[in-house]
């Protein structure tokens, strides 16, 4: 299966046998449209970005957050309103806690998680 890397030039990635670079530009949100404009129904997505989970969930593709959550309608509607929720409260002047660090536990879960959806696929075809 291609693997798709996509980040701004600010990040160094070096493409490797079956894993394609695609470097943007700086500007905010640059990687999230060019996610947005090139991913297809079936495609695998990982991100904890939630509007772009949003986008690409829409779109057919399956969505995993870096912690290993896939997301579906369902959690990324509640996902959306904390963030919307969190947002109000930093507005106003308030502090949100932001994500705690990636742990053993999550790495592990995420490689689970994409190993199931990859067995998936397989069984699929």
């Amino acid at each position: 299966m291609p693997v798709l890397l996509v980040a701004s030039y600010d990040h160094r990635l070096q493409a490797e046998e079956g894993v394609r670079v695609v470097q943007v530009d700086r500007s905010s949100q640059s990687v999230d449209l060019y996610i947005a404009n090139h991913v297809r129904k079936g495609d695998i997505v990982i991100t904890q970005d939630f509007g772009l989970a949003t986008i690409t969930l829409a779109k057919g593709a399956t969505v995993l957050s870096n912690r290993g959550q896939r997301y579906d309608d369902a959690t990324i509607d509640f996902l959306m309103e904390r963030r919307h929720e969190q947002a109000k409260i930093r507005r106003g002047g308030g502090r949100s806690k932001g994500p705690r660090a990636m742990s053993g536990e999550d790495r592990l879960r995420f490689q689970q998680k994409l190993t199931k959806v990859l067995q998936m696929r397989q069984e699929i075809k």
